[in-house]
């Protein structure tokens, strides 16, 4: 482990800020490599003044994306076609993926969101996206702000701790942690207020309903 950061401290150094947008573009789509080897890194230069950590930020969040549309722009226009067409010889109905197509399109931000924000999924959650047909701009923003968070995070953690390799690989897990516990309380709060809206509309159109019977 301790070879590899080097490596990647190394290789970034040498890249520069488009070292930091190629990888995190990897990281992003289906080539695994993992953001928290490369953004406490790109950090340590930052904190011995070979680069600019805002500059770094902003590449690593850009990169993310473009990986996103890789596989959001691939799963739109290749995977969606193919599914319909041969999904139920591998038991995946019309029916079965209009119900996924249609939770995602009701909560695709959300979805989108927090699944930059957690391992594996961030590098998947873009799939189901292209495939329910995301509106662009939404998958985008929120694409962006995911990522955003979680590069800013392992950023300043190489920034501040330094050359100390265990400390950031100790550092960047319990950031998961706290990211992990941050992410299910913005869940319960997402479910609680859909609920709260939907039982408020339920009301409303009761009460409607009862309106127009007196009229």
């Amino acid at each position: 482990m301790h070879a590899l950061i080097d490596w990647l401290v190394a290789t970034i150094g040498a890249m520069g800020y488009p070292g930091i947008f190629l990888l995190m573009a990897m990281e992003s789509s289906v080539i695994p490599v993992p953001s928290e080897l490369v953004m406490p890194p790109a950090g340590y230069l930052a904190f011995r003044g070979e680069m600019n950590i805002i500059v770094a930020i902003l590449c690593g969040t850009v990169g993310s994306l473009v990986g996103a549309y890789a596989n959001y722009f691939a799963a739109r226009h290749l995977g969606r076609p193919l599914i319909l067409r041969y999904g139920k010889y591998v038991l995946i109905t019309e029916e079965k993926f209009a119900r996924v197509e249609g939770f995602f399109l009701r909560h695709g931000e959300i979805s989108t969101f927090l699944g930059r924000l957690l391992p594996v999924v961030r590098h998947l959650i873009s799939i189901p996206a292209g495939l329910a047909g995301m509106n662009h701009l939404r998958f985008s923003l929120y694409t962006l702000l995911g990522a955003g968070i979680w590069v800013t995070v392992l950023a300043y953690i190489g920034y501040f701790i330094g050359e100390n390799q265990e400390l950031i690989m100790r550092y960047s897990h319990q950031a998961l942690v706290v990211v992990l516990i941050c992410s299910v309380i913005i869940l319960v709060l997402y479910i609680r207020r859909h609920r709260r809206k939907k039982m408020s509309g339920a009301i409303s159109g009761v009460t409607r309903s009862d309106v127009s019977d007196e009229e």
